[in-house]
């Protein structure tokens, strides 16, 4: 299963994790998170919305997940994917996010 589309992410050096850049922490922890995967930015009245394992992901970051092993490991427990796949997914819905809210 790939929970996220990561077709345009770059290949890694193999063995060395990577860090995804996330918006700062302020910004993700202001969202307002449904169980749908609505997301709305009070600040910019901005709303989005995500696929399952995206709100995964920003789950994990408001609960206290700050590094890409973390975030893995959270992942794993809900997704039957590699690490590696995993990885490649929070790197593509990492840019994604800097996307919205650059």
């Amino acid at each position: 299963m790939n929970p996220l589309d990561s077709s345009l992410v770059p290949n890694g050096t193999p063995g060395m994790p990577r860090e995804a850049q996330f918006p700062s922490p302020e910004i993700i922890g202001r969202l307002a998170v449904s169980n749908s995967g609505f997301v709305f930015d009070p600040v910019s009245g901005a709303s989005y919305s995500v696929s399952v394992s995206g709100l995964a992901v920003l789950r994990a970051i408001q609960s206290g997940a700050t590094d890409m092993n973390a975030i893995v490991q959270s992942l794993s427990a809900e997704f039957e994917a590699t690490p590696a796949a995993l990885e490649r997914d929070v790197m593509e819905f990492a840019g994604r996010l800097r996307e919205a809210f650059r």
